[in-house]
């Protein structure tokens, strides 16, 4: 399969999903769309100052260039990650959902959380965790997984998957081939799991398994040595460390790296480094979500790595398949305005988390 330049240019932004800096569009963000042509944005709390002024931001964006169909994303889990807060509903942390047990209750929570997500006009939420708390002095995961048992993360983060998708936001199932069972945290530093596979089979994958099979529509990498896989190279880099992911569980969604620029990776590797090894590893959408250097970088890498023939046309035009697949079945046109009125912090969503405390609490 042989693509034009301009199509491989093309292709290569759409393997990009890019963070920036402020609460506006500015001049230096208009330059990176243009630049980069990504496949989305992702948002974090430097972007936000309120609910209604992220709507209106997402609002903009999403008529910068309507034929650009920009994918807007965010973290929101509950808990301690959630770049929206209030007035906004302030879910409590999964591990809340875990102990409750109401896998009703937890795709309620699923709907309610989409619909505000999509009153503010974002389209993906990087939600859930299903790494297994199995590690109790893991510094990054604790709180934000269902829980310590894998048949219970699950089933609550197929449940949370349900209520997100049918309510119209991505989710996206986090942290492949497995996070939970470390004792470093991936933002600082590179953390090993030495786990044989018949463990991570039976452990970290099946929480995965699920979710592929329940239609998640993204999956997250860890920037996570996997000695068992590859003892060499982190999981969102490594091709035996992703290719279960495919070929055991049969999962045919859009694979998402976590962040380039956590040091897990960024201190061992190059940006031409990640754009190659990541593409080879089965990586259709790179995560860049700081520095607008290494965005530019990481275009320029991929589109050199396809013209020196590191990559092959095949290879970045399957990316770009799965990626606009993914794009295409979540992003949407701005809603109306009265839809943030009416969705949030909406009071049944206050009377979901105060159920869910209450209902957690005399488990305590």
């Amino acid at each position: 399969m042989y693509a034009t330049r301009q199509e491989i240019r093309a292709a290569c932004g759409r393997a990009i999903i890019c963070g920036f800096d402020g609460n506006k569009v500015t001049a230096e963000l208009k330059e990176i769309l243009r630049e980069v042509e990504p496949l989305g944005l992702i948002l974090f709390a430097r972007n936000v100052e309120s609910p209604e002024q992220v709507a209106e931001l997402n609002h903009e964006l999403k008529l910068l260039d309507p034929a650009a169909r920009l994918l807007l994303c965010v973290d929101q889990e509950g808990g301690r990650v959630a770049r929206v807060r209030r007035p906004a509903t302030e879910w409590p942390a999964m591990r809340v959902l875990g102990q409750v047990g109401d896998l009703k209750l937890t795709e309620t929570v699923g709907t309610a959380l989409a619909r505000e997500l999509r009153a503010m006009n974002f389209d993906v939420d990087f939600a859930p965790v299903l790494d297994v708390d199995t590690n109790p002095n893991n510094p990054v995961i604790g709180d934000r997984s269902f829980g310590r048992d894998p048949n219970d993360v699950a089933a609550h983060g197929c449940a949370l998957i349900r209520g997100l998708q049918r309510a119209g936001i991505a989710a996206c199932a986090k942290h492949f081939p497995g996070h939970g069972d470390t004792d470093l945290d991936s933002h600082k530093a590179l953390p090993k799991v030495s786990h044989e596979l018949p463990r991570l089979r039976k452990i970290e994958w099946v929480p995965f398994a699920a979710a592929a099979q329940a239609g998640v529509s993204s999956v997250m990498t860890a920037h996570v040595v996997v000695e068992a896989l590859d003892a060499q190279h982190p999981a969102t880099l490594s091709i035996p460390a992703l290719r279960p992911l495919r070929e055991e569980l049969h999962f045919q969604g859009a694979i998402v790296s976590d962040d380039l620029e956590m040091k897990a990776v960024a201190d061992h590797y190059r940006v031409a480094e990640m754009a190659t090894m990541g593409i080879h590893a089965g990586v259709d959408v790179f995560l860049a979500c700081h520095a607008p250097d290494v965005i530019l970088e990481l275009k320029r890498s991929l589109v050199r790595a396809v013209e020196e023939k590191l990559i092959s046309h095949e290879q970045i035009l399957a990316c770009q398949k799965r990626a606009l697949t993914w794009r295409d079945a979540y992003q949407k046109a701005p809603v109306p305005r009265t839809e943030l009125k009416r969705w949030l912090g909406a009071p049944e969503h206050r009377a979901i988390t105060e159920q869910l405390l209450t209902r957690h609490a005399q488990l305590v």
